[in-house]
């Protein structure tokens, strides 16, 4: 049963503004040298918006010191979300490093050796 006055995917609507929000922040306004070009690729907020997990990819850099760079500017990063967004409850930011994209990459390689190495076998 839904409470009522709740307003659905609220959580997904915030976790997505809070993505759009930190990408412009982080590219325009953080001037950490340890921060690289990073790609804001998701974020998960708690329902109750205490915590909220970034994850980003890395297109440049050291990934442990992008991760550095990002939770010492977390708060930083918070107070800039905190003038742009209109919620009650600002999220604690805590940066994490997806390693997607080379999961991704990884795997197509495999996929691309195990298909020419079966072309040259029936060949």
């Amino acid at each position: 049963m839904r409470k009522s006055g709740s307003v659905p995917n609220r959580g997904f609507r915030v976790a997505d503004q809070i993505q759009r929000d930190l990408a412009e922040l982080v590219a325009r306004e953080l001037k950490d040298p340890r921060v690289g070009l990073i790609t804001i690729n998701a974020v998960e907020v708690t329902p109750d918006y205490a915590h909220a997990k970034v994850f980003f990819s890395l297109l440049t850099g050291d990934p442990e010191e992008t991760v550095q760079g990002l939770n010492a500017a977390a708060g930083f990063l918070r107070n800039g979300l905190f003038k742009r967004l209109h919620i009650h409850t600002v999220p604690t930011l805590h940066f994490v490093f997806d390693r997607t994209i080379e999961r991704a990459a990884d795997m197509n390689a495999l996929i691309a050796k195990a298909v020419a190495s079966r072309s040259k076998d029936s060949d």
